[in-house]
């Protein structure tokens, strides 16, 4: 047996001390190895939505291709007859491209209302919509 032993304080450092109790000289350097947390990243990110992305282009195309009875469909002037699922497919494209539409207005608004609040002095710090009036 030797005359060190090691003991794990609840800072989680590892301390060397003499079997008398009195610290070893050498005792700062000596540390427990850090825990191996997992942390995410950008590319984390990027890899959750490329995988999630690829599910459901997955699933889009099984629908598709599950749906291929022909249908007419007209658009002003034009009609003619196309796979089901590929006509609900244009259908689901058309209200994503009118949403990103409406949030990229929304969100010009929002910075046109910021840079006009830096210009004028007033606090950009509250949100936008916030009544400054008490009552």
């Amino acid at each position: 047996m030797t005359d060190m032993q090691e003991t794990q304080t609840a800072d989680e450092h590892l301390e060397t001390t003499s079997v008398d109790g009195a610290p070893a000289p050498d005792a700062e350097h000596l540390t427990k190895p850090p825990s191996l947390a997992i942390v995410a990243t950008r590319i984390s990110g990027t890899w959750v939505g490329i995988i999630i992305g690829s599910l459901v282009l997955a699933l889009l195309l099984v629908f598709v291709l599950q749906n291929t009875g022909s249908v007419k469909v007209s658009f002003f002037t034009a009609s003619g007859k196309i796979p089901l699922g590929v006509a609900l497919l244009f259908a689901a494209i058309g209200g994503v491209l009118l949403a990103a539409v409406a949030a990229s207005l929304r969100i010009l608004q929002i910075r046109r209302r910021m840079k006009s609040d830096e210009r004028h002095g007033a606090n950009a710090s509250l949100p936008v919509g916030t009544n400054l009036e008490t009552s």
